[in-house]
């Protein structure tokens, strides 16, 4: 069978630097930065004491305020920014075929914030005092499960979790599965809340913070060669994907067309790449292949902040591995740590 053409209908997110699209994207394109002093915790001890919060949300907005209480905050980062991208999109699932509607939304560390909470309680209290939700509060697929029992939505349900790229995999994944006829539309993206105590001191540990402290709008500066290390944030960004003649059909809006996604593994190191840039280069390979496009047509960077191994080398290889032998057009989405 033919791949149906895929596009973005809608938008949502959930961010240190504004929590709709409007404010968002203008502190975005204005410079403004989300970094700040830590105040989730005392992290006066801590090496680094930056990161990137989500301010002035109210998850009541989006979660009855009785089950708030039953989900980590990454989940009610998750559930508002899908919810908004649904809004966005004018896709109300009891207007269409909710058995055709899928989500796909994951994180990368999940609920740490509540274990760490739990665990505390747990060594204080013994066991009769772990709450019943404790599992259901953590766990990464329930952003994927509560958006699904709170709207309806009754098509594919999934979580990929592959850390910091958790939510391209949650994007690609919902577009085969629309390509292949498995949905009509798929909520896909990822969600984080990475500032509690242990999340950040496991980060410390590791040495992959930057510990810029005094400068934490100047912190994350991943294509510098005096980088110190990346910058932790929370947050989340959800899109719609739809086929393009359900989209077209209902009239709605649409942002973009998504043509081509491509994967692979280094087999390499636990965090760094392969200096050789083989690996991101077979993936660059296959999403080109996968949209039909020619090597030189663009490549986009990716880079990362730690100190111990420069990272920026086997990106550019791995640039220079699928790319023509004529200029090509290279642009950063964002830092990756």
């Amino acid at each position: 069978m033919s791949k149906r053409r895929v596009v973005i209908t809608g938008m949502g997110i959930k961010s240190p630097v504004g929590n709709d699209l409007v404010s968002a994207w203008r502190a975005i394109r204005e410079g403004h930065s989300g970094i700040g002093l830590l105040t989730q915790f005392d992290a006066a001890t801590f090496p680094t004491r930056i990161a990137g919060e989500v301010r002035d949300f109210d998850p009541t907005a989006y979660v009855p305020a009785k089950d708030v209480k039953k989900m980590d905050p990454f989940i009610h980062y998750g559930v508002a920014a899908a919810v908004d991208a649904l809004k966005d999109a004018g896709l109300h699932p009891h207007e269409h075929d909710a058995e055709r509607i899928g989500v796909a939304v994951g994180a990368g560390i999940g609920g740490i914030a509540t274990i760490e909470r739990t665990s505390v309680t747990f060594h204080e209290g013994g066991v009769r005092k772990i709450s019943p939700f404790f599992v259901p509060s953590s766990i990464i697929n329930m952003i994927s499960g509560n958006l699904s029992i709170m709207l309806g939505l009754k098509g594919p349900n999934i979580a990929c979790v592959t850390a910091c790229t958790t939510a391209t995999h949650n994007l690609g994944l919902a577009m085969r599965m629309i390509q292949y006829g498995d949905a009509d539309a798929m909520v896909a993206g990822g969600s984080e809340y990475a500032t509690s105590g242990t999340a950040v001191g496991g980060f410390c540990a590791a040495r992959a913070l930057s510990t810029r402290n005094d400068e934490p709008t100047r912190a994350s500066r991943p294509w510098d060669r005096d980088r110190d290390g990346f910058v932790l944030s929370n947050g989340a960004g959800v899109l719609v994907l739809e086929d393009y003649e359900h989209a077209r059909k209902r009239g709605a809006r649409i942002y973009c067309e998504l043509t081509g996604f491509g994967m692979s593994g280094d087999a390499f190191h636990i965090t760094a790449p392969s200096e050789s840039g083989e690996g991101g280069a077979r993936c660059m390979k296959n999403a080109l292949r996968d949209a039909a496009l020619n090597p030189e047509d663009v490549i986009t960077s990716m880079r990362t902040a730690p100190r111990p191994r420069p990272v920026i080398w086997p990106r550019c290889r791995a640039s220079r591995a699928c790319s023509a032998p004529r200029r090509t057009s290279s642009w950063s989405a964002r830092p990756n740590p």
